[in-house]
């Protein structure tokens, strides 16, 4: 890594562009590293048996002494998610707002780490430094409360962080984007903006969150049945909604989730959630109660594996049964990636008769956390930046970002995409890319962290899609000749009691490949090729000739 001269800002993106999730910055000045945000990504289907995917930091670790804390912008996991498992081994101080703090203590309750880990409390507007880094928070109005913007100052300039944000003039419980502190910024004079682009390619201005009232006064009272509205965990604000909704037309609320009554709690605690006592009933007691008197509101509204509504759909909930008759709501977004297993949620519900309400068949289920398009140039606005950094989003919303900003009266070549592991210097008047750092995923699999490299992952891929064949050779000690017959065991191949002609076929193949040796099969090193080898190439071209099919061939010797 290259020297930077003291008056350079670093900038070194370590996840969060050119993709959704697993966002973490650093900042570095004067030697020191600032870390913002540290957010996990949920595998796909290019990630089998993966259960969270978090940033690569080995920079950070190798820099580890530099580090002089952790900013986390709001609560969300693709924010905050990775932070219990790379902390330890980084450490530093946590600085956040108290719904984001009260998250994350949770976790690393979970991780046994609350104990070492100091959670700094953070106001609004009140500056706070952090080795050469002066901060501030800057509320603005988000899916989860408590979720800020960042005014970074450095002898050099400042540097205006939206985190994830939006512009609400009416929000729920009135935390309304700091306008006026954006305009003051800017006023002062801001180096460099860098800002949230995932709802760039959405026109318009954001809808208020309190236009979900009236949808929900116009939904809930359809319901003839049970009622369970699947919403995110976090969007205490949306939950809030829900609930005064639920009780407008006589309905009891009953939480489902692992992740809804945490986040719930911390959110009673903290004031920001109100729920009548006698309008809560323990999910234990719904048996207490008719089906038409009781809202549900759960988890899983992307329709993750294992997760509650997936467990209610499929009639694996302990507590929750629902029949025909019954409503369900998804006040939530398709998430780009989620949509066949949403839409497979939603085909189990209708399967049962259950009615099924979502943003594709009402878009007025669900508002929006970030910021469209019109949003945007406000924020550009407002901050008037020298530079213009686009961040969260995948490689076209960053590039439309960065178009709109040289539209908005940033220069051109002032305008700058990054991609993860850039290590950008920004001056007065430049700002390039001067090195790469280590980056990339780590997979949490388990107990395991980074123990599943991308080479299993390509194993288990060939597993799903073409199976397994193991293929068991007994071998004379002491002459190395084959004295019995192989034995084949197939998985995800065929279904061996309708194909046992096949199967004879091809234990004929090893046979004779045995029989022949090496140089049947065309081996470059014909003396290294032992009967394992053998074996596991004649039924690779066996399977490929006659079904078209790779299956991952495992040979094992038992000597005798």
């Amino acid at each position: 890594m290259s020297e930077s001269p003291l008056q350079a800002l670093q900038i070194i993106p370590l996840g969060g562009l050119g993709e959704i999730g697993m966002n973490l910055m650093v900042y570095g000045y004067a030697g020191k590293l600032l870390v913002v945000d540290c957010g996990l990504a949920f595998p796909n289907p290019d990630t089998p048996g993966v259960d969270l995917i978090i940033p690569d930091t080995r920079f950070l670790a190798e820099n580890r002494e530099r580090i002089v804390g952790f900013v986390m912008t709001h609560g969300h996991e693709d924010h905050i998610g990775a932070l219990p498992y790379i902390w330890p081994d980084l450490e530093g101080p946590v600085y956040g707002t108290a719904m984001t703090l009260g998250i994350l203590k949770g976790k690393f309750r979970e991780h046994d780490l609350l104990n070492r880990v100091q959670c700094v409390q953070v106001n609004y507007r009140q500056a706070f430094q952090l080795g050469p880094f002066s901060i501030r928070f800057i509320q603005v109005t988000h899916s989860i409360v408590d979720s800020a913007a960042l005014a970074i100052t450095t002898p050099l300039g400042t540097i205006v962080h939206t985190g994830d944000f939006k512009i609400d003039h009416t929000p729920i419980g009135g935390r309304a984007t700091d306008l006026h502190s954006l305009a003051n910024l800017g006023e002062q004079g801001v180096l460099a903006l860098l800002s949230d682009s995932t709802n760039i390619n959405r026109p318009g201005v954001t809808i208020s969150e309190q236009a979900l009232s009236a949808v929900f006064d116009e939904i809930f009272p359809q319901a003839r049945g049970l009622l369970v509205v699947a919403t995110f965990s976090s969007n205490i604000e949306r939950i809030q909604q829900i609930i005064d909704a639920a009780i407008r037309v006589g309905r009891k609320v009953v939480l489902n989730g692992r992740s809804m009554l945490a986040n719930v709690a911390v959110a009673r605690a903290l004031g920001y959630l109100t729920i009548p006592g006698e309008s809560l009933v323990d999910l234990r007691e719904m048996g207490r109660y008719q089906r038409e008197q009781l809202l549900v509101i759960s988890t899983g509204s992307q329709g993750e594996p294992n997760s509650s509504l997936v467990r209610i759909a499929a009639g694996d909930h302990r507590e929750i049964v629902v029949q025909e008759g019954d409503m369900v709501v998804l006040s939530s977004k398709f998430i780009p990636g989620n949509e066949r297993t949403i839409w497979t949620l939603i085909n189990h519900f209708v399967g049962i008769g259950v009615q099924v309400v979502h943003e594709k068949n009402m878009p007025e289920v669900h508002v929006s956390g970030h910021a469209p398009r019109e949003d945007l140039k406000l924020m550009l606005a407002l901050t008037k930046p020298r530079f213009f950094i686009p961040i969260h989003g995948e490689t076209r919303h960053l590039r439309s970002h960065s178009q709109l900003a040289v539209q908005m009266g940033v220069a051109e070549e002032r305008s700058v995409m990054l991609e993860n592991g850039d290590l950008a210097e920004l001056e007065q008047d430049s700002l390039r890319i001067v090195d790469k750092v280590a980056h990339g995923r780590v997979f949490v699999d388990g107990k395991g962290v980074g123990d599943v490299e991308d080479i299993v992952l390509r194993d288990r891929l060939h597993l799903a899609e073409d199976g397994l064949v193991v293929v068991v050779l007994v071998v004379d000690k002491a002459s190395n000749s084959i004295i019995q017959r192989p034995e084949l065991l197939t998985r995800g191949v065929l279904y061996e009691e309708s194909n046992q002609d096949l199967l004879a076929e091809a234990k004929d193949a090893v046979e004779k490949a045995l029989l022949l040796g090496p140089k049947a099969l065309d081996f470059a090193d014909e003396e290294g090729a032992g009967h394992r080898e053998v074996a596991q190439r004649a039924l690779r071209r066996f399977f490929k000739r006659r079904l078209g099919r790779r299956p991952a061939v495992i040979p094992l010797v038992m000597e005798m």
